[in-house]
């Protein structure tokens, strides 16, 4: 059975003067997926991200969010979406709950609706025994938890985070990586980030932009397929010489990890590792460590953004 989309962009383009922050993007978000968001400065990230909460106005294309069009039905529209900004915008004089049911009635929630929905989003954000604290004197990490409560608060299906990770440390942000992960599995998330292992850790799908178009778009396990293996590390306890390592089939070069430990460089399209095995029970080498290491998530990201560039 197909998912359905809660959110289709379509064409989608910004421009300020003469650049064009977002070029003719296009892609779709469904319930029950994290799409990590990737780019390097001045991609168009924040400017789509923008775009979508209804803040800044396309010059182009269109965005339907749970099948109501932005520009058409703009109330409607916005009500399904839940949007967290870099900085989180929080009055630093009031308390949580203050905050909360402040944003409550900014969502034209009844009292009875806004008591309901700020005990649920304080449970479920982790903000039950910080009510009564002013958001001001929080660590950065319970706000980013505040500001999540803020934006799930009206129950969106669509919910955008724009880093809501950064400055946290490990255990703030082991928390929170557990909270988009939670809210993925009944909600649409976007999470932008410069961060590949948020990506890693939180997502399920992947668009990658470079200079205002999409270089990549897939399921995570799709751009880990990418990974090539192009190093093969080796250990012997009775090792030949380099020059001797050298010579094996598709090998290129040899870098000395020391301990009687190996990096053999080959081409994409060659694996020594056949030889390897062949060779050290041939000649004796007692192979003890026979490793692939593949390309790491940085490098294909690099090579995809400067290669759309290039």
């Amino acid at each position: 059975m197909t998912t359905p989309l809660l959110l289709q962009v379509e064409r989608l383009t910004r421009c300020y003067g003469d650049l064009r922050a977002v070029d003719e993007l296009s892609f779709t978000l469904a319930r029950g997926q994290v799409l990590g968001f990737l780019g390097p400065n001045g991609a168009g990230k924040s400017t789509t991200l923008r775009m979508l909460a209804g803040v800044v106005t396309p010059d182009a294309g269109r965005i339907v969010i749970d099948g109501n069009d932005l520009f058409d039905q703009p109330q409607q529209a916005k009500q399904a979406i839940g949007y967290l900004p870099e900085q989180p915008p929080l009055y630093r004089e009031l308390t949580v709950d203050e905050q909360l049911h402040y944003s409550a009635r900014l969502h034209r929630l009844s009292r009875a609706a806004a008591r309901t929905a700020v005990a649920r989003v304080k449970e479920r954000c982790g903000l039950t025994e910080v009510g009564v604290r002013l958001n001001g004197n929080l660590s950065k990490g319970y706000r980013q938890r505040v500001g999540i409560a803020q934006a799930i608060l009206h129950d969106p299906p669509v919910i955008v985070l724009d880093e809501p990770t950064v400055g946290l440390d490990p255990i703030q942000l082991q928390a929170i990586r557990a909270l988009i992960a939670e809210l993925g599995q009944s909600h649409g998330v976007i999470l932008s980030t410069h961060l590949l292992a948020e990506v890693q850790a939180t997502c399920s799908h992947v668009q990658i932009m470079c200079a205002g178009r999409l270089v990549f778009t897939g399921e995570l396990a799709e751009l880990e397929r990418r990974r090539e293996s192009t190093c093969l590390r080796i250990g012997l306890n009775a090792p030949p010489p380099v020059s001797r390592l050298a010579l094996l089939p598709g090998v290129d070069h040899v870098e000395v990890l020391g301990n009687d430990r190996f990096r053999l460089h080959h081409a994409r399209d060659c694996d020594p590792h056949r030889a390897v095995v062949d060779q050290s029970c041939a000649a004796g080498w007692d192979l003890w460590e026979l490793t692939p290491e593949y390309t790491d998530l940085e490098r294909i990201f690099v090579d995809l953004t400067l290669g759309s560039n290039g």
